[in-house]
């Protein structure tokens, strides 16, 4: 095998190529990138059984032939190579990398060895990039991190005909929005498939700027597969089996109780009290006709508060909150104001979850489809 690329291209292509690889594997050629160098182009892949990551570049090809190498060491060589183009050639089982003065040698592994790319499906619709990278990032934080619970460490995708829903929680809130989506193959029932978090948040920062994503959901040989491509790059991934717990339904139709502010205010203010909290520790957050008012307890050598202005509709409510899952769904809050509704239970003495949406102006609602339902802590009389 032998030809010549771009420097950049190749690089950016290598770099897609291993991004979702795992830092460690028990099968060491689980951790390579496979280069296939026919007519006028490369294609580059890397597949650990789990995820898939596949793109096509244009070269000068001089001897096709396919290739197996270590993924992040030619990612970190691509990505020092000087400015000139990068010449790639193959000899037994050596694979010589030049671009201007610098030159490496690497070790090949055995491409008989290393394992199918999945196949990608029929294409069950298209959605426009730059709102699915948007939505990702506002609902994907939502999602657990425990492996324990494998179920919630996903986002859930819920395709209809013209919506895209997607809902992700980790028990303590739960985030949600809807994009519009063309799913031309989609029938009258809805489709669900459950991706992990760190996939789809990657699939959305690539994607972004691509104009549209494809996306396929297929079932092979009892695999659940999803597949998302833009701009001759794919990546696949295996869904995550089991169901994922009814949250929709913990959402309210109406609050009455609810307060609305700057949403920067509230940021702001949020970082600066919990300056003095220890870790996992709750800020008090009183509602009044007067404002808002941040408490935070701190330990022994340190206390904070601050008040900034809100309106209240309803009654007078006290709520403790952890910063940071608030500041995690404030910062997904697209408008100038944020609306925090205060939702009953059954027990008087126990706060129910806080709602968090968006507010065009102090008066108007906002228009858009994103949720974020955040658990309060109980509160420390």
């Amino acid at each position: 095998m032998k030809f010549q690329v771009d420097r950049d291209v190749f690089s950016e292509a290598v770099s897609f190529a291993v991004k979702l690889l795992p830092q460690r594997t028990t099968l060491p050629i689980l951790s390579g990138v496979l280069i296939q160098a026919e007519g006028d182009g490369l294609v580059l892949s890397s597949f650990d059984y789990e995820v898939s990551s596949r793109t096509e570049i244009r070269a000068d090809v001089e001897e096709p032939g396919t290739v197996l190498v270590s993924g992040r060491l030619l990612a970190e060589i691509a990505g020092r190579l000087p400015n000139a183009p990068v010449r790639v050639a193959t000899e037994d089982s050596r694979i010589s990398v030049a671009c201007g003065s610098a030159s490496f040698t690497l070790l090949s592994m055995p491409v008989e060895e290393y394992p199918s790319i999945p196949e990608i499906g029929e294409q069950s619709g298209v959605v426009p990039a730059d709102a699915f990278a948007s939505a990702v990032s506002q609902v994907a934080v939502a999602a657990s991190r425990d492996d324990v619970t494998p179920v919630i460490t996903g986002v859930q995708l819920e395709v209809r005909e013209n919506t895209l829903g997607l809902v992700a929680t980790d028990r303590y809130r739960v985030a949600i929005r809807e994009i519009e989506w063309d799913g031309g193959s989609i029938g009258g029932e809805p489709i669900t498939a459950l991706v992990p978090a760190r996939t789809i948040q990657e699939v959305g920062k690539t994607f972004g700027h691509s104009g549209t994503i494809a996306v396929a959901i297929t079932s092979r040989d009892d695999r659940e597969l999803i597949a998302f491509s833009a701009d001759r790059k794919t990546v696949t991934s295996l869904l995550i089996k089991g169901n994922f717990p009814p949250v929709r339904r913990l959402f309210p139709e109406i609050v009455e109780n609810y307060a609305v502010m700057n949403t920067a205010d509230l940021i702001e203010a949020t970082r600066r009290v919990a300056l003095v909290l220890e870790r996992e520790a709750a800020l008090r957050y009183s509602f009044t006709a007067d404002g808002l008012t941040l408490e935070a307890i701190g330990s022994e050598q340190a206390q904070a508060s601050e008040t900034i202005d809100a309106i209240l509709t309803g009654d007078d409510t006290v709520v403790s909150l952890k910063p940071q899952f608030l500041l995690d769904g404030l910062s997904a809050v697209p408008s100038e104001y944020v609306r925090i509704s205060f939702t009953k239970t059954e027990n008087p003495n126990k706060p129910g979850p806080v709602l968090i949406t968006s507010q065009t102006s102090r008066e108007q609602a906002g228009n858009d489809s994103y949720r974020y339902l955040l658990q309060p802590n109980l509160l420390l009389r």
